[in-house]
């Protein structure tokens, strides 16, 4: 069960970061609200925060989140901007989540 919390909670700190920044690039390039600012700031406080809730040292954390991110990312490229991950999107997707399984569950000495 620790090791469904710790995904999900890649998970979630992985969409705060992505909004946080989808929010300014909508501003930025598509000449949306500046308002947009104001939830994306907010959402990058949250993925701030969220990351030191993690349960392992900040190195580690970070360094395991890369691979969530990544496939967040991809998620995200087919959900909100509607377009098709590739083959070698899912698998570059697929060994960023090995790489995180493998430094977040790796059998430690206390």
């Amino acid at each position: 069960m620790p090791e469904i919390k710790t995904v999900l909670l890649f998970v979630v700190t992985a969409f705060a970061e992505i909004v946080g920044c989808y929010l300014p690039y909508l501003w930025l390039r598509e000449g949306k609200s500046i308002w947009l600012l104001f939830p994306a700031a907010l959402s990058l406080a949250m993925f701030a925060w969220l990351l030191s809730i993690h349960p392992t040292a900040a190195g580690r954390v970070y360094a395991a989140y890369g691979g969530v991110y990544v496939a967040m990312a991809i998620l995200w490229l087919w959900v909100v901007d509607g377009v098709r991950p590739t083959t070698w999107d899912i698998l570059g997707s697929c060994v960023a989540l090995v790489g995180m399984a493998i430094i977040v569950f790796a059998p430690r000495n206390a």
